[in-house]
């Protein structure tokens, strides 16, 4: 089992006591077979610090146009228990969970809140077993399906709007964003848009969307990221 999450989080553990502890819950039975493992509650209250910390630093590199209000925004959607479950369950932590007796009649391992805090506890385990560095790479690569689809405008919940970043911009320029269709593809009900934005008469970027609005958002997102407006 241990090489099995090894494999899963893409390191190797110098001591895997701390990840068997990581994945204990405190419903484990004292008189279990295993009870010199302490269950993982302290661990998950370390990892819950440096994946705050590791979330924070690669939102500010990813998203170095946003704004601080933003950026709180999407790293409370990055920590939160739903993302968390998410990835647990993309690495499988679930079967691997150590439970009492209770949390297996309840299904205590599709619990997101179970998921989530297990998975914080992980991280904790690789703080403490090979240091900050390992722990940030770990993170990264867990939550890296979520960044992608922030990136992308898929996770609305949390989507930078760019188009009023670029207009903001564009007032203090003295003018105002133009969108512009250009052309439609695709049957009505499988309907592609694509749109260029310009300002002053100048094309800045171009998208495509399912719907206007969204082409709009990915047209924006491009002038921004292209000219580095906010720079």
């Amino acid at each position: 089992m241990v090489q099995d999450i090894q494999n899963s989080l893409q390191y190797a553990f110098r001591d895997p006591t701390l990840l068997l502890q990581a994945l204990t819950h405190r419903s484990v039975s004292p008189s279990h077979s295993e009870s010199k493992l302490l269950h993982n509650e302290r661990l998950e209250f370390l990892g819950d610090a440096v994946l705050g910390l590791v979330i924070s630093e690669s939102v500010a590199e990813k998203f170095p146009q946003s704004s601080e209000g933003e950026l709180s925004k999407i790293r409370a959607g990055l920590i939160s228990r739903a993302a968390l479950a998410q990835a647990a369950r993309r690495m499988n932590v679930g079967a691997w969970l150590k439970l009492g007796r209770g949390e297996e009649t309840t299904h205590g391992r599709k619990k997101p809140s179970l998921l989530g805090n297990a998975l914080e506890a992980v991280i904790g385990a690789v703080y403490l077993d090979g240091g900050l560095e390992a722990a940030r790479l770990v993170i990264r690569r867990m939550l890296e399906p979520e960044f992608d689809k922030i990136q992308r405008g898929k996770l609305p919940s949390i989507r930078i709007d760019y188009k009023t970043r670029l207009q903001e911009w564009a007032h203090q320029q003295g003018s105002t964003p133009m969108y512009r269709l250009t052309r439609e593809i695709g049957p009505d009900h499988e309907k592609i848009f694509l749109v260029e934005v310009l300002v002053d008469g100048t094309v800045l970027g171009d998208g495509q969307g399912r719907t206007k609005k969204e082409a709009e958002q990915q047209a924006a997102q491009q002038a921004i990221e292209r000219g580095q407006l906010l720079a």
